[in-house]
């Protein structure tokens, strides 16, 4: 096994692994799968356009929970994905653990 080199920055290891296969360093054979229970999957922001009457309807169901509303339509989206993936099974229930 070649040695991992020591880096300045993230940037530099960053760019090192994009350029070096992993296998010539570690030995993935001794590898064990860590859990990580309280890890929150990272966020991305995006722009969606709603209705005017629609939004106002979320935020109407959303202020009945007392939660905000963009919680609300993430729980709506959730649960849409879930019972959409699952009319799916089993070709598309692996690409939702990859990328959820």
């Amino acid at each position: 096994m070649k040695k991992i080199p020591k880096f300045k920055t993230e940037a530099e290891e960053q760019e090192f692994w994009t350029e070096h296969d992993s296998t010539d360093y570690v030995d993935w054979s001794n590898a064990k799968r860590a859990v990580f229970p309280n890890l929150k999957p990272s966020t991305k922001t995006i722009s969606l356009r709603l209705s005017q009457s629609m939004l106002e309807e979320l935020k109407l169901l959303a202020n009945k929970r007392d939660i905000p509303y963009q919680s609300l339509l993430k729980v709506f989206l959730s649960e849409r994905i879930d019972k959409e993936l699952s009319k799916h099974k089993p070709e598309l229930s692996t690409a939702k653990t990859k990328t959820r």
